[in-house]
């Protein structure tokens, strides 16, 4: 199989398994709100601790309560290695299919798609500026290599507000934004920002997503493409049907701060309770 069907492959998969997920938020929406509760409750311990948990819960919440996939946690474990934005891998158990998802914990605003290590999209985009100047031209210069991690990467974004304890889990629609990609602007300096971008827009001048300046001194804020959950809504599609409502879950932290001084024998005795109460919660909910 060929790079290109590998990934028309992966996105094809992704797509399907977001329908999935969408169908279970919709049958089950106080199931996704327990979970994103105990996810974000995880601030109240660390800023940045609910991001890293958030990989892990959803990938037990697909293998607990998604009886069709199956979810490995990638972790940090292989980030050498990876050749993907990866940091959950899911396998359909009806079709084979395999995919990386790249799961992305962001409050309501910009929001990352793609990094770019290589720091080439900026410059290339730089280069080329004096020829994008038609919706056909983009699309086209859209297709080259340096910009296939981009379409490939599979984002999976937990987008929250803290402020009133909701959640949306939104996918980024590539093909969509390909099929509605009309202009591209530079834009300098200014306005709070630092460095340059590249803006792509609509027909109707309706923000779509920027490339940002990839410089050698450039930190990941300011490298690889990004969107605006809020300036780019008509291109992102809701799994959740909107936003869910949360709640932070002090029980929760008690429970983290108790297993830190704990033994293997007091986790094994907790974790068995857990198992115990998934299968309540399964028995409690609709699933097929």
């Amino acid at each position: 199989m060929t790079s290109e069907e590998n990934k028309v492959s992966s996105s094809e998969a992704f797509r399907e398994f977001g329908l999935r997920l969408k169908t279970l938020f919709s049958k089950n929406p106080s199931l996704i709100s327990l979970t994103l509760s105990n996810i974000f409750t995880m601030r109240l311990i660390g800023n940045k601790t609910h991001g890293d948990l958030a990989e892990i819960a959803i990938a037990e919440f697909i293998n607990q309560y998604m009886y069709d996939y199956k979810s490995l946690h990638v972790g940090k474990d292989l980030f050498r290695a990876k050749t993907n934005e990866e940091d959950i891998t899911i396998l359909s158990e009806i079709t084979g299919a395999s995919f990386p998802v790249s799961l992305k914990a962001y409050g309501d605003g910009p929001l990352q798609l793609s990094t770019d290590k290589s720091f080439k999209l900026f410059p290339l985009l730089e280069s080329h500026q004096a020829k994008l100047n038609t919706p056909k031209a983009i699309i086209e210069f859209l297709q080259r290599p340096e910009f296939e991690a981009f379409f490939a990467n599979n984002t999976l974004p937990l987008i929250y507000d803290e402020k009133k304890k909701r959640c949306n889990i939104l996918i980024f629609d590539k093909a969509k934004v390909l099929n509605h990609i009309h202009s591209m602007r530079y834009e300098s300096v200014g306005n709070g920002r630092k460095h340059p971008v590249f803006r792509f827009y609509d027909a109707e001048n309706h923000y779509l997503f920027e490339v940002r300046y990839g410089g050698a001194n450039a930190n990941a804020l300011q490298r690889g493409v990004w969107t605006h959950t809020k300036q780019a809504y008509p291109y992102l599609e809701s799994l959740t049907n909107g936003w869910i409502d949360y709640a932070e879950n002090p029980i929760l932290v008690r429970l983290f701060s108790h297993a830190l001084v704990a033994s293997e024998r007091g986790h094994s005795v907790a974790l068995e309770q857990l198992k115990a109460d998934i299968t309540q919660l399964k028995r409690e909910y609709p699933f097929q």
